[in-house]
């Protein structure tokens, strides 16, 4: 066994599973294909390759069986391979807010629904919500094949199929309409939005985060295919603002059909905008909570319409 460090992941939630380094003897001896793709770093350390996504599609294979007990996990090529350690993070502070109103206790009942929005061809967050706190969840996207992956990784792995519905958005305009319908009472919703405001400028994050990988390679000058994820993932007219700004405003439609809607929000910049807009349509509790892996820094933003009164007495 090579040398754990127990600092290097320490901003992650404390629940987080993968706050140490990963134990790739115990990852491998559960899914040994990974076996190929790691090596010995300068400091002596196990790792895998992070700016190569075969590798990375791997890492997240092995995690998901041995810590989230999921025997079949793939997505296509071209499509967004997530970091299993934030996402997992997103989904803890989730738990958090929902103990505030329920005596601090995490509930960890299959009444608790979720809706996933742009759950990708990965459907990570209703794997690891069901996996972690025995949550159910309606996953959503507007790529047919995205919602065809999920269906797969669903019906390969049975314990999902009662807790893990999937429906398309077929109006790419809107996010809440079509798939909240009136008799929907949903815990929370959640969403990672695509951030960038054109296929450039997905490019170009792309670019800086595999340069970020492979600072001394030369030879990185376009973006590794799949390593990036499908336009939808990425990026949408008016970027990460334009998206939850109509989240925002289309939430108003469902006051009383949710306790908590939530949304990832990368750039900080942004937040006035959107606590203005939260303003405008008169939500009544709004709380921003700050999360961090290694050198990113993000944040989710959770809002409510419901009187504490009637968030106290929601029963999930």
């Amino acid at each position: 066994m090579h040398s754990k460090d127990n600092s290097e992941k320490n901003n992650l939630h404390p629940r987080n599973l993968h706050r140490n380094r990963y134990d790739f003897e115990l990852l491998i001896s559960n899914c040994p294909e990974l076996k190929q793709y790691v090596s010995i770093n300068k400091h002596q350390i196990e790792t895998i390759d992070f700016s190569d996504p075969k590798a990375v599609k791997v890492l997240n294979k092995a995690l998901l069986k041995t810590y989230y007990n999921l025997d079949f996990w793939s997505i296509p090529a071209n499509y967004l391979c997530p970091p299993i350690p934030g996402r997992a993070d997103y989904i803890h502070y989730i738990a958090d807010l929902l103990a505030e109103t329920n005596n601090g206790k995490i509930p960890n009942e299959s009444t608790v629904l979720g809706l996933d929005i742009g759950t990708g061809a990965n459907c990570i967050y209703p794997i690891l919500g069901n996996a972690i706190y025995n949550w159910s969840f309606v996953a959503t996207d507007i790529d047919k094949k995205a919602i065809e992956n999920c269906s797969k990784i669903i019906e390969a792995n049975p314990k999902l199929i009662d807790s893990i519905s999937l429906q398309q958005q077929t109006e790419s305009r809107f996010i809440f309409k079509n798939i909240i319908t009136p008799e929907d009472r949903f815990t929370f919703t959640m969403c990672n939005p695509p951030f960038h405001s054109s296929a450039e400028e997905a490019n170009r994050g792309s670019l800086r985060k595999i340069k970020n990988l492979n600072p001394k390679d030369k030879k990185v000058n376009a973006p590794v295919l799949n390593f990036g994820g499908q336009n939808n993932e990425l990026w949408c007219k008016g970027g990460e603002i334009a998206f939850i700004t109509q989240m925002i405003f289309e939430s108003a439609h469902y006051k009383s059909q949710c306790l908590w809607f939530t949304t990832l929000v990368s750039k900080k910049e942004n937040l006035q905008s959107i606590y203005k807009t939260l303003k405008k349509v008169n939500a009544v509790s709004v709380k921003t909570i700050d999360m961090a892996q290694g050198q990113k820094t993000s944040r989710i933003v959770a809002w409510s319409f419901l009187p504490e009164q009637q968030s106290i007495t929601w029963k999930f």
